[in-house]
């Protein structure tokens, strides 16, 4: 078995864990994920089965989440898991305002990761340092958001906002909602998150774990097919004697490939997925250098 599972991850679940759990399902070996959600998150959590965890890194980057930001409230997370550090009732605060400083979040950014992350400094992981008392400096990165929506608007003593974020790898929601409080001078968490799509997989067509588990049950899972996940890189056909050469590790200086330096699909003339190669310049030409081979041909 091989190709990708579109999973609605469930709440309390770790990543590691929907992979521990799909791999004893479909008894498989080798399974990965393409993007780690916190455990309160819920939503898409892309799986590779069996020779697709290999195309995990050419997997689009982009993802959107429908969040809820909390204000007047700061957490040691950033979000409800964690333990309240103050809470300040603004039920003054109005939408105008929050619209106005949602702005700055919008577009490339400098943003500070959560004290409580999977993002590794020296070697060890940022919640696992937390976790022990140390403290940390944590360097700021630049991210990019391209869209949030205002979704709806709660009043009270800690109003609430839900908000659609489109955004790129790296990016944490749980960072936006507190940066945002911040910016207002009154703290912010994030309440709920929800991912809506991530590497090109959606929401709307994702399993939850009783659904695989009635399809295997009824015997018709079928993975998503790992070509399909590659839709957003070119692709590169080759001829039935440099497809067969390529597979075996040979140089192949493809006539008409695609100029650029990004990952390419090599098929062969059938169609078939052969696997990743980038171009590289040579003094005869363009050389098809192989980054990993799926379907080999012998």
């Amino acid at each position: 078995m091989q190709g990708f599972l579109n999973l609605n991850k469930p709440t309390e679940f770790t990543s590691h864990d929907c992979v521990a759990k799909v791999r004893k399902l479909l008894r498989l070996k080798r399974v990965g994920h393409g993007g780690t959600l916190d455990p309160a998150a819920t939503g898409v959590l892309p799986i590779a089965l069996g020779k697709a965890t290999r195309l995990l890194q050419y997997l689009r980057t982009d993802k959107a989440y429908w969040g809820t930001i909390r204000l007047g409230v700061k957490t040691t997370t950033d979000d409800l898991e964690g333990e309240i550090i103050s809470t300040e009732p603004v039920r003054e605060l109005t939408l105008e305002q929050v619209k106005a400083a949602l702005g700055q979040f919008v577009g490339k950014i400098q943003q500070i990761p959560p004290r409580y992350s999977a993002i590794q400094i020296d070697g060890k992981r940022l919640y696992d340092l937390a976790r022990t008392g140390e403290i940390i400096d944590v360097p700021a990165r630049q991210v990019e958001v391209y869209k949030i929506e205002i979704l709806e608007w709660r009043l009270g003593d800690f109003p609430e906002l839900d908000v659609a974020i489109a955004c790129g790898a790296g990016t944490y929601i749980r960072a936006i909602a507190r940066d945002l409080g911040t910016s207002l001078n009154i703290g912010g968490t994030l309440a709920a998150l929800t991912r809506t799509s991530s590497s090109g997989f959606n929401l709307t067509d994702s399993l939850t774990f009783e659904e695989l588990e009635a399809q295997l049950k009824l015997e018709t899972f079928k993975p998503i097919p790992a070509v399909a996940a590659l839709s957003h890189l070119s692709t590169l056909t080759l001829s039935a004697k440099d497809a067969k050469a390529w597979c075996q590790g040979q140089r192949v200086f493809p006539p008409d490939a695609p100029i650029g330096d990004g990952a390419l699909r090599v098929h062969d003339e059938d169609g078939r997925f052969l696997g990743i190669g980038c171009l590289g310049a040579t003094d005869a030409g363009y050389l098809l250098i192989s980054q990993m081979v799926f379907e080999p041909i012998s």
